[in-house]
């Protein structure tokens, strides 16, 4: 065997090495995350290992069969979906107007959109929290001399979640779509505009098809943002909103924690946000590398 043949071998080895150590550190909790969601009460204080014994499904059962928690699944359906699809719409639109219109400072609100990101999410709790806290008069109604006043309130609503996460996500979707819409020739809007297409023509016909990947892995991104947000969910809702992170905090009380479940219902929240990425691996690629290279 030559020289080289063995620095390639070793190469090999080396390179398969590494990436068979880093999936297998990557794997190795939710693995550990499934064994314990099968595993009893009893069994779960034995001595711990890897091995996965048996299926044990009651876990499992005790979490779907829950109203509190199809409750908690629902809001966090609602609130992620919402919020992505609020997002993808806001930040084409922005994203559209700071890459083709020659704004003033349009360098510096670009900057100062992604210093939104910079601050970590709990220096803003304090000031959302008696945001969302106030009370917003509606109407009054005089009922037998006695006047009610109707008012409304973002603590504890899906919309407040919605309209929250869309501050935090939309700097950085914004930031995301900047190369995708860059890499498109401003050519093609002018001869769409040409031939009649006005703003939307060209927002529906040029913008759109070429910037799919691109609002493909908004969107994902935003999705998994607001599905696995934990801080704001739990301090500002109390019943009707709690999403589905806020439910595992529940698991653990002044009696004990209840760790099968806990695990079963980590495994239960991994599951949609897998299944997107996964479904979407190809578009999340190309989105990501679509605009990287320029002639």
């Amino acid at each position: 065997m030559t020289t080289s043949t063995q620095q390639r071998i070793g190469r090999f080895f080396t390179t398969y090495g590494i990436w068979i150590f880093m999936t297998v550190l990557t794997l190795l909790p939710i693995w550990w995350m499934f064994v314990v969601s099968m595993r009893t009460r009893v069994e779960l204080f034995a001595r711990p290992n890897l091995a996965l014994s048996r299926l044990w499904l009651e876990n499992y059962s005790n979490v779907l069969t829950d109203s509190t928690f199809q409750r908690y699944m629902t809001n966090s359906l609602v609130v992620s979906t919402g919020n992505a699809l609020l997002v993808m719409v806001l930040a084409l639109l922005a994203t559209y107007a700071l890459s083709r219109y020659k704004l003033a400072g349009r360098d510096n609100i670009f900057f100062w959109l992604i210093t939104n990101r910079m601050a970590p999410p709990a220096a803003f709790l304090l000031p959302l929290f008696i945001m969302f806290t106030r009370t917003f008069r509606i109407e009054e109604i005089t009922i037998f001399d006695v006047t009610l006043v109707q008012g409304w309130t973002l603590y504890d609503t899906q919309i407040g979640l919605i309209l929250l996460y869309c501050v935090f996500n939309l700097p950085f979707a914004i930031w995301l779509l900047k190369g995708v819409i860059d890499g498109i020739p401003i050519e093609l809007d002018d001869a769409a505009m040409i031939d009649g297409a006005g703003l939307l023509g060209v927002l529906r016909y040029v913008i759109l098809p070429l910037s799919a990947p691109g609002l493909a892995v908004t969107a994902i991104l935003s999705w998994i943002f607001a599905w696995n947000e934990y801080l704001f969910a739990a301090n500002l809702t109390s019943v009707n909103a709690r999403t589905i992170t806020t439910a595992l905090a529940e698991f653990v009380t002044v009696t004990g924690t209840n760790w099968g479940e806990l695990a079963a219902m980590s495994m239960i929240t991994l599951i949609p946000s897998a299944i997107i990425v996964i479904l979407a691996q190809r578009y999340i690629v190309m989105g990501l590398t679509f605009g990287a290279v320029k002639e």
